[in-house]
C-alpha cells in the first residue's frame, strides 16, 4: 500500500532517531551508578563546600601533633605568666596575640587553639568508631533478619525495639560512672582510650538500631527479586547470598546512614563531655571546653566562641553532605 507524500514524512519522522553527537553519546552510555551519583554530587554547590569543609578540618585534626609542634605549644602547655591576678588572661579578647591565636583559657592559661585541634580529634575519632560499630551491628542485623525472616525476624526486631526503648541519657548517666569506678578506684585517674572506648561502646549499644530498621527493609524488598531466586537455585550459601548478592545493592542506604550518623556522634559525644561523663581532663574536648567556658561568658566571650563555632561548622558540614550525598544516590532525584 503506497503512503501519500505527507503519511510518508510523517512516518519518517516518527520512525527516526534523533541526530547525537559522539560527544553526547559519551555522556550518557556506559556510566555505572556511582560516576552518575558522583556527577550529580559534583553538580551540587552545597555537597562541595560542605565537603571542602570537611577535608580541611579532618585534614587538621589529623594533623594536630604536626601542627602543635609547628605552632610550637602543646595541648597541655599552661602559661600562667600570661595570666593577671584573678585568673584572666591579660591582652585583648582573651589573650588573643600571634603567640596565641584564639587566646588562653583562664586560670589554666592553656592554649585555646592548640586545644581545639585537638578536641576535633578526640571528637572525630570517637564518631567516626562509633559510627563504624553501629553501621556493621546495623547492616548485619537487618540483612538476618530481612532475608530470614519468621521467628529470626521476630526475636531480632524484639531486640530492637526494647534497644529503642531505652532511655540513651539516664543509661549513660548510670553506666559510664559505674563501669570506670568497676575498674579503677576512686582516686585513679581514668586513662583516655578506657574513656573512649566506653562512650564507643555506648554508642554501639544504642544506635545501631536504626541502621538495621533501615536494611530490614531494603532486604524484604530484594529477596524475591531475580538474582537472588538465581542464587538460591545454583546452590549458594546463606553468606554468599547475602554478603555477595544483597550487600552489594545497599551500599547506597548504608554509606548515606554512615555519613549522617557520624555528626550524630559528635555532639552526642560533646554533649556526654558536657554533663561530666565523657571524656575527662587533661584530654581535650570540645564538651568538655564548652563546659568550662560557661563561667566565663560575660568576662571571656571568646572562650566560648571558638570551639563553639567549630563545633557548628563541623556537624553542619556533615549534616549538608550527608543530604546532598543522600540525594546523589538517589536515582530518581532531580538535583
Amino acid at each position: 500500500m503506497s503512503l501519500s507524500p505527507v503519511e510518508g514524512e510523517a512516518r519518517a519522522e516518527i520512525t527516526s532517531e534523533p541526530a547525537v553527537s559522539p560527544e553526547e553519546r559519551k555522556t550518557f552510555v556506559g556510566r555505572s551508578p556511582g560516576q552518575l551519583a558522583w556527577a550529580r554530587l559534583r553538580r551540587d554547590r552545597t555537597a562541595m563546600v560542605s565537603g571542602v569543609v570537611l577535608v580541611v578540618l579532618v585534614t587538621v585534626a589529623l594533623a594536630a601533633p604536626l601542627i602543635s609542634r609547628l605552632y610550637g605549644v602543646g595541648p597541655n602547655e599552661q602559661f600562667q605568666q600570661l595570666l593577671d591576678g584573678n585568673g584572666m588572661p591579660l591582652g585583648y579578647a582573651g589573650g588573643i596575640t600571634g603567640d596565641h591565636w584564639f587566646g588562653l583559657e583562664p586560670r589554666l592559661g592553656r592554649d585555646i587553639f592548640i586545644r581545639m585541634i585537638y578536641g576535633m580529634r578526640t571528637s572525630l575519632f570517637i564518631a567516626f568508631a562509633a559510627a563504624l560499630v553501629t553501621t556493621t551491628i546495623g547492616v548485619i542485623t537487618g540483612i538476618l533478619a530481612g532475608y530470614l525472616g519468621g521467628a529470626v525476624d521476630a526475636v531480632l526486631s524484639w531486640i530492637t525495639d526494647v534497644a529503642l526503648a531505652l532511655p540513651f541519657l539516664i543509661f549513660a548517666l548510670a553506666v559510664v560512672p559505674t563501669v570506670a569506678l568497676r575498674f579503677y578506684g576512686a582516686r585513679e585517674e581514668v586513662p583516655a582510650w578506657f574513656q573512649v572506648t566506653v562512650l564507643i561502646a555506648i554508642f554501639a549499644v544504642f544506635s545501631w538500631t536504626g541502621t538495621a530498621r533501615l536494611v530490614r527493609g531494603q532486604v524484604i524488598s530484594l529477596r524475591e527479586r531475580e538474582f537472588v531466586e538465581a542464587a538460591r537455585a545454583s546452590g549458594a550459601g546463606l553468606g554468599h547470598i547475602m554478603f555477595r548478592q544483597l550487600l552489594p545493592n545497599l551500599w547506597a542506604p548504608i554509606l548515606v546512614a554512615f555519613s549522617l550518623a557520624v555528626p550524630q556522634y559528635i555532639t552526642g559525644e560533646a554533649a556526654l563531655s558536657f554533663l561530666g561523663i565523657g571524656i575527662l581532663e587533661p584530654t581535650a574536648d570540645f564538651g568538655r571546653m564548652i563546659f568550662q567556658s560557661i563561667p566565663y561568658l560575660q568576662t571571656d566571650p571568646a572562650y566560648v566562641l571558638f570551639p563553639g563555632v567549630t563545633i557548628f561548622l563541623l556537624v553542619l558540614a556533615f549534616n549538608l553532605f550527608g543530604d546532598a550525598l543522600r540525594d546523589a544516590l538517589d536515582p530518581k532525584s532531580s538535583r
